[in-house]
Parts: C-alpha cells; sequence; structure tokens
C-alpha cells in the first residue's frame, strides 16, 4: 500500500459548525441530522447550558446551546442557527451552533494535539486541532459534549414527565 493511500484510509470527515466566529469539527459518524432552530421544552432543574428537550420522531432529546456549555455569550438565534443531531454511545443529543459550514476530510497525520492552556482554559470539548487552508479548526470530542451526570439527570426528568402523562 502506499504512502498516499495509507493515508487516506486513516482519513476522518468532519462537519464544521461556527460558534462566535470560531470553526469547530464534529466527526461525521456521529452526526445524525441538521435541523434548522425551533423552540424545546424546556426541562426544571437542568444546567444552563441544557436549553431542554425536542421531540424528534418520537425521540426526546435534550438540546444543548454550544455557546454556553462553553463559557461564550449567548446570542439571538437567527435564520442560520440550527441544532445538529448527534449520537453518542446510543444517546442522541442536539447541539445549537450559530451555523454549520462544510465537511473537511482531516488525515490522522494532520490532527494536532490540544496545547495546554492552563488552568484557565477547559479543553475537555477538545479532540484535536487541525488546519484547512488558512483555517483553524478546532475538532470536538463529541462523547464530552453532555456530560454523563447531566444525561442521567434528564433521563430522569424525562422519566418523571412520562410518569405524569400515564397517570392523567
Amino acid at each position: 500500500m502506499s504512502d498516499q493511500a495509507r493515508s487516506e484510509a486513516l482519513q476522518s470527515q468532519y462537519l464544521t459548525v461556527n460558534l462566535a466566529h470560531e470553526e469547530y469539527g464534529v466527526d461525521i459518524l456521529s452526526v445524525r441530522e441538521i435541523r434548522g432552530w425551533t423552540p424545546v421544552t424546556r426541562i426544571p432543574q437542568s444546567p444552563h447550558y441544557v436549553l431542554g428537550v425536542l421531540n424528534l420522531r418520537g425521540a426526546i432529546v435534550p438540546v444543548v446551546d454550544l455557546r454556553l456549555r462553553f463559557g461564550l455569550a449567548r446570542e439571538e438565534y437567527n435564520a442560520t442557527t440550527v441544532t445538529v443531531i448527534i449520537t453518542v454511545a446510543g444517546r442522541q443529543f442536539g447541539v445549537v451552533v450559530d451555523a454549520v459550514s462544510d465537511v473537511i476530510d482531516v488525515a490522522s497525520d494532520a490532527l494536532r494535539p490540544v496545547p495546554d492552556m492552563g488552568t484557565t482554559v477547559d479543553t475537555e470539548y477538545l479532540k484535536g486541532l487541525t488546519s484547512i487552508g488558512d483555517r483553524m479548526v478546532l475538532l470536538l470530542d463529541a462523547d464530552k459534549l453532555l456530560q454523563p451526570q447531566d444525561a442521567q439527570m434528564l433521563e430522569a426528568a424525562l422519566n418523571a414527565a412520562d410518569d405524569v402523562k400515564a397517570v392523567a
């Protein structure tokens, strides 16, 4: 196998999204669909970055605002705001981003480690960085976007809501 063929075999695709004038990449294999922004149903006592849930063809899906998750200022949603539905470990959730850009190919040798930013910057959501032309793309670790405790709390709230509906 040639070096070029080996490099192409070790390539991953990422959906690039925009957030606060920065470009982030989400592994295309975890992306299920892209939806225009629609209001969600708020879940009481959920973390501030969990906007609520939406009904996705009968499945209740939690929705996270990535701006709030990353500690950025909240912006008004507009015509380019979308919810990207992601599946991680068999669990679906939505992430709200400013816009979707395109799909990029990233060779494994083009993936750079996240630099150590000290304790002031939380890089736990990043799996690496890559350059596409003169652009820098931060590659997200989708597994870390919805913390296990958040998922458990949302599941408990949804089960309680289902129990109330069943009684009614």
